[in-house]
């Protein structure tokens, strides 16, 4: 199996099914032997049941988490290659094609680059984009020793291969931080692609922390994933 386009879930019920459905178009229609999974981290409502009604396979992280989840989602991926995006159609994977394609030119790395284009109007709340993961990211490059724009990014894509030997372990927001830093650190081939950032659809407040996880990705960085 070529590629598995990973889902992290936590209590998504208005948006999971139309983004597998998403997830399983964009397969079809580009005839690539691959899968969606949806990795749970124990959602108490209706998530599961329309994960499978739309097609997924769905398995559960028991750790708490949003790294957690990744990390359990990238372990039990059956594909070569693992693009991952939050489910909750911030993301649209009909347009996760230039990731797939620097991953086959042998990028063991994709990061989504959010700055690129313009983003949804709303799509991203001020103080993020204009100071938070601006700031953040460009001590993520001093820090690394690399070109990445956007460190907090949810759409990537990894081989999976090279993830396993990264052996990263945080649980939070902060994997996000943490999974490129130990790639650079690494010396994996990291590539960037241009993505588009739409509004959260879920209709209820984001799992992100703005004070708390930005101390936390600050606090990767500077320890340098405690290495």
């Amino acid at each position: 199996m070529e590629l598995t386009i990973l889902l992290p879930c936590l209590n998504e019920e208005k948006t999971v099914a139309a983004c597998v459905l998403q997830a399983a178009t964009f397969l079809h229609e580009n005839n690539i032997r691959g899968e969606v999974l949806v990795c749970d981290n124990q959602s108490n409502d209706n998530s599961v049941h329309l994960a499978k009604k739309a097609g997924a396979r769905v398995i559960t992280c028991s750790k708490k988490g949003y790294g957690s989840t990744l990390q359990a989602g990238i372990k039990g991926a059956k594909g070569r290659f693992v693009i991952m995006g939050d489910c909750d159609c911030s993301y649209h994977f009909d347009e996760i094609f230039p990731i797939l394609q620097e991953l086959r030119n042998g990028s063991e790395l994709v990061v989504g680059d959010r700055f690129f284009q313009k983003c949804e109007k709303n799509a991203m709340p001020f103080w993020h984009k204009y100071l938070g993961v601006p700031f953040l990211s460009f001590l993520g490059r001093l820090f690394f020793s690399c070109k990445v724009r956007d460190f907090h990014c949810g759409l990537r894509g990894i081989k999976k291969e090279s993830y396993e030997v990264l052996n990263c372990k945080y649980s939070g927001m902060e994997f996000a931080t943490e999974m490129i830093g130990r790639a650079s650190m690494k010396g994996q081939v990291i590539s960037q692609v241009p993505v588009k950032l739409y509004c959260d659809q879920r209709g209820r407040p984001s799992h992100l922390r703005s004070i708390r996880d930005g101390m936390r990705h600050l606090a990767v960085i500077v320890t340098k994933c405690r290495i």
